[in-house]
């Protein structure tokens, strides 16, 4: 989005909903439906098998497929997902980061395919594709857990790609270093900061020693990379934040970059308000949250966002509806056409009490970024599990501040009563859904494309692609070919997976700090658990699991750092496990409950598997007990399968939940009550 001169009214920034479900069929007629609404861009959500590299036949994809976003696994999806919507005049935002070069390889591919059936010349429209691929590994790997790759190959892939865009799409950011899920991860803003851009600086050197850009040319390579931020409801800070982000990026840009042009060093962010604050309690306060969310990250001109996209009031309960996403888009129209805030210039300069808050927050940036590159930069500090440890003890302080009544959730942690609220009234449906059949069609429609599809053609562009990654060349064009040869999303990623390998990220919970002494409800579960140990005559131990493939791991790492700090013995193996791995693992180290964390919506189909491999391998006496966005009949249907305890975000007292715990296995082993 251009900036105007100081004198013009401020331009609206590109406003976006993030969106995407069931199929690429579906998902098309929902974006022209926002669109028609006064939608300016398109943010694409994807489905985890699709954000992790599988097909939906894999064991991995069970209950996964076109939960979370939309299916894509091949161009022929590609072309259905963009059906009607010239390329060349959108402006796509993509949530796509382990195969973003894959996607945005179909993206480009049907860019192509629009303008040959146009007759237009190919290079001219692929130059006016403008969007985004978010494209940040480094924030996967400390939060959202959609890495398929070690950190190198995977720091490779980006460096290729922005090479690529910046020759042949040069509108186009080909990385979108996202701080806003190290927010959700327990980041402070000084951490946000500093993380972000430790990640910047790790990409751009990458960009810089590869040789395939000139030292001309990083100027332009800065000039694309873009960022996505997190704004939270304190929404001052939150602004001071941005202001000094956007302090730090121009020194960084200019000092270690040699970046002349100020235009060229500007911020270039865009924004999705926190949609882990919502709450699942009185969600109807979400509006007001979203809406100060909002302000956040508009308030200040000198570092406004220039594209925004806000979460539905409901999404604490499950998948917005097309009205909710409505609802949301509404909220900036309003902000930007009704109000005056485009017409000032901005508003906080010369604040003494703005700018105090800025200069604490670029100082503790530095020295953290200091820090980081003692460490050895980004990378580095990944594979020690200094950043991702540093965030999981943030995250336990900020859950400690809720459960002694320090920071206040109005309708959860304080003002709790409510009347019934008519947004979810009987009879009303409160979220969106998706019928089963869908994994079922997407299924049998992969395995159709590859029954009609040139196999041969097929197996040669795969061998050239993993033939390339053997070496140093660029993988961009290998990967288009993939795409026009009609290679799959699964096998781009799998045979990628055959030359790089797979990781494993650490989880960083061992080094979280553990709670403070003194706490009586702490001290109460610990004695709890101390004394059931005696009489079982053995350690109780629990097993933490992330059945099928969500990565959002905050609060399955908060429970494990609970569980630790009132003396289970955790076991604890990270993402992306089949329900058979998490068996084998409860049996073999001989645990006494099995807790569960899913948040993509798949609990239905993935937790029973694990009851019923329980029961099969003879440890059916084994409670197990799941946590996430469980709606009550999905929770009723869960306890009718054996599950014996279902906790949502509304059960936020970690140590009550130990407790019940305890509670629970006592009972189980026939003990007396507390």
């Amino acid at each position: 989005m251009p900036y105007p001169t100081d004198h013009e009214r401020d331009r609206p920034w590109v406003m976006r909903t993030y969106a995407g479900h069931s199929s690429a069929a579906a998902s098309n007629e929902l974006y022209r439906r926002n669109l028609a609404k006064g939608q300016t861009g398109l943010s694409v959500a994807f489905d985890l098998p699709t954000q992790t590299g599988y097909d939906p036949d894999h064991v991995l994809a069970r209950g996964e497929v076109g939960k979370v976003g939309v299916p894509v696994s091949h161009i022929g999806d590609m072309r259905q997902l963009f059906d009607g919507i010239p390329l060349a005049e959108a402006n796509t935002s993509m949530t796509i980061n382990a195969p973003a070069m894959w996607l945005l390889a179909l993206y480009v591919s049907v860019a192509r395919e629009q303008a040959e059936a146009e007759g237009r010349d190919v290079d001219e429209v692929l130059a006016k594709l403008t969007g985004t691929t978010q494209n940040d590994i480094i924030k996967e790997y400390l939060s959202r857990g959609t890495y398929i790759f070690p950190p190198g190959p995977s720091l490779r892939l980006i460096t290729d790609m922005i090479a690529w865009t910046v020759h042949h799409v040069p509108k186009w950011n080909p990385i979108n270093i996202c701080s806003y899920h190290l927010q959700e991860a327990g980041a402070t803003p000084t951490q946000e900061v500093a993380y972000a851009l430790c990640t910047a600086i790790a990409v751009l050197d990458a960009v810089r020693d590869s040789g395939q850009v000139d030292q001309a040319d990083m100027e332009k390579v800065v000039a694309r990379i873009s960022f996505f931020v997190n704004a939270g409801v304190r929404f001052v800070e939150e602004m001071c934040k941005m202001r000094a982000f956007t302090q730090l990026w121009d020194e960084l840009t200019r000092d270690r970059y040699g970046v002349e042009n100020p235009k060229a060093r500007r911020l270039r962010y865009g924004v999705q308000v926190n949609s882990l604050g919502l709450t699942e309690a009185q969600p109807e306060n979400n509006v007001q949250r979203i809406v100060l969310e909002m302000l956040a990250v508009s308030l200040s001109r000198g570092s406004r966002a220039r594209a925004i996209q806000l979460p539905a009031w409901n999404e604490a309960l499950g998948l917005p509806r097309p009205w909710d996403q409505q609802w949301a888009l509404r909220m900036q129209q309003v902000l930007a056409f009704e109000t005056d805030l485009l017409e000032y210039e901005d508003i906080f300069d010369g604040s003494h009490v703005i700018q105090a808050k800025v200069d604490e927050i670029v100082a503790g940036a530095r020295e953290e970024i200091a820090r980081v590159q003692d460490l050895g930069g980004a990378v580095a500090a990944v594979e020690s599990g200094y950043m991702k440890s540093q965030l999981v003890s943030s995250l336990a302080e900020y859950r400690r501040g809720m459960e002694n009544g320090e920071r206040i959730l109005v309708g959860v942690n304080k003002f709790e009563t409510t009347e019934p609220s008519p947004l979810q009234a009987e009879g009303a449906k409160a979220i969106e859904t998706i019928d089963p059949a869908v994994e079922k069609a997407a299924v049998a429609a992969v395995e159709k494309w590859r029954e009609e599809r040139d196999n041969a053609a097929v197996a040669e562009a795969i061998a050239a692609l993993k033939a390339k990654a053997s070496t140093s060349d660029n993988l961009f064009e290998a990967t288009v070919d993939c795409a026009r040869a009609g290679v799959t999303t699964g096998e781009w990623a799998g045979a990628l997976r055959e030359v790089f390998g797979e990781y494993r990220a650490p989880t960083g919970v061992s080094a979280a700090s553990a709670a403070g002494q003194g706490d009586p409800a702490l001290e109460r579960v610990r004695e709890m658990v101390r004394r059931t140990e005696s009489e079982m005559g053995e350690r109780l131990r629990i097993l933490v699991g992330k059945p099928g493939l969500d990565g959002h791991s905050n609060g399955a790492e908060q429970v494990a750092v609970r569980a630790r700090d009132v003396g289970f013995e955790v076991i604890y193996q990270g993402i992306r496990l089949t329900p058979d791995q998490i068996v084998a693992a409860a049996v073999q180290e001989g645990v006494h409950v099995v807790g569960l964390s899913v948040l993509s919506g798949s609990h239905l189909e993935v937790v029973p598997l694990v009851v019923d491999g329980l029961r099969a391998a003879g440890a059916g006496d084994i409670p197990v007990i799941v946590g996430g966005i469980i709606p009550p009949d999905d929770a009723a249907l869960l306890t009718e399968r054996g599950i014996a305890r279902v906790f949502t975000p509304k059960d936020y007292e970690l140590t009550d939940i130990m407790a019940g715990i305890v509670e629970l296995v006592r009972e189980r082993h026939g003990l007396a009550e507390g």
